[in-house]
Formats: C-alpha cells, structure tokens, sequence
C-alpha cells in the first residue's frame, strides 16, 4: 500500500516474507536512482560542501544527483556535474553501482570517476540547493575520511571505488 508520493520518492507499507517463512510488514522508500561523481584533475579533486536540511549542517561530498525520468545514470552523471560543479568532463569512467541503505529503501546509486574537466555553463544550480565547491588534493582524501570530515556513505563508497 502506498502511504506517501513526492517529486522525487514513494513510501510503500508491504507485507513481505523472509527467507526463513515468517511474514512481517515493513516500510520500503523507492526514491529512484542516483549518481555520485569524483571529479579529478592531476593532483586534485573536486567536492562540494552542500547544506543537508535532514541533519541542518554542511558536508563535503562528492557531486551527486537524482536521475530523471527517461534520462540513463551516465547522462545524469554528465548533468549533474555540470549543474553542482560548473563542469564537464570528456570521460565518464564507470565504477558500479551500491545500494546506501537497503534496510528501509532499494535506491541505487551509480558512481563514476570524472576525468579531462573544463568550465560549462550549460546547466545552472538547483534554486533549493547550497553548495560551495571545493578542491581538494586527491592526497588528502582518505585522511579526510578517517578523521570524520568527510560523513556522506556514497562519497566514501565513490573515492574508495576510483583510488583502489
């Protein structure tokens, strides 16, 4: 049964059975799917400090959006890079995909690696959207991750992906 339909997300109540039989009733959010993008260029990388409503703080993360109805994950790559960066890139390296929370929502998230950036303006920000863009040494990164400045799971997910 459907309890909630937004822009961007549904919330169902199902009754589901588990594996060993036994029948419960859970919540499930179907928000769609996403990318996250690790723009890099020589030494450095590109993250954005965005204001996050949810926690009312500021997070480094890196780019990332909803892909839109029709539009494939790489296309919603190339956007959103554009629209939270003022850049694109001339390659788009995929790197998978992984689920952020699959005990209350089965949204996927593709991530990409973002490589030959140079300015464009063919999109604009989101009018609801805070950021601040910043670069970052991609030295720096997994230090950023061990002492806590960087929090966002798809972000962690996304640098461990591209620097392994």
């Amino acid at each position: 049964m459907e309890i909630y339909r937004g822009k961007r997300l549904t919330v169902e109540k199902r009754e589901v059975t588990l594996p060993d039989g036994e029948k419960k009733e859970r919540v499930i959010i179907h928000p769609g799917g996403a990318v996250a993008i690790l723009p890099i260029e020589g030494d450095d990388c590109y993250l954005i400090r965005q204001y996050r409503f949810a926690i009312d703080d500021y997070i480094f993360e890196a780019p990332a959006g909803t892909i839109d109805e029709g539009e494939e994950p790489d296309e919603t790559a190339y956007r959103e890079l554009i629209e939270e960066t003022g850049m694109k890139a001339e390659r788009f390296v995929p790197k998978g995909w992984i689920y952020p929370s699959p005990g209350y929502t089965d949204e996927r998230i593709w991530l990409y690696l973002a490589e030959g950036l140079s300015p464009c303006s063919d999109y604009g920000m989101d009018d609801d959207e805070v950021i601040e863009v910043v670069r970052t040494p991609v030295a720096d990164l997994a230090a950023m991750i061990a002492d806590g400045r960087i929090v966002d799971a798809k972000t962690i997910c996304l640098i461990c992906r591209c620097l392994q």
